[in-house]
């Protein structure tokens, strides 16, 4: 479902459509709970692969972190 949220997300930004042929001729979705394990990785795969190709395709802007702006320490659990 998440990846499903993340294409209508850059839809929404680039007021264009996301083409994902191989993920639709798939025909399974996150609802489709009949569907086993299997199918459902298959799907997540193929679209989580067409979502990166657009993002390479287009250009879409990495998220930039300014130096400073993160922890330099690491958590230990005890």
């Amino acid at each position: 479902m998440l990846l499903v949220q993340v294409k209508k997300y850059y839809e929404s930004i680039d007021k264009d459509e996301i083409i994902t042929d191989k993920y639709d001729r798939l025909n399974i979705s996150p609802v489709h709970i009949h569907k086993n394990k299997i199918c459902h990785k298959e799907a997540i795969l193929t679209l989580g692969g067409e979502l990166v190709g657009y993002i390479h395709h287009e250009h879409v802007p990495a998220v930039d972190y300014a130096s400073g702006t993160g922890s330099e320490e690491v958590a230990v659990e005890n």
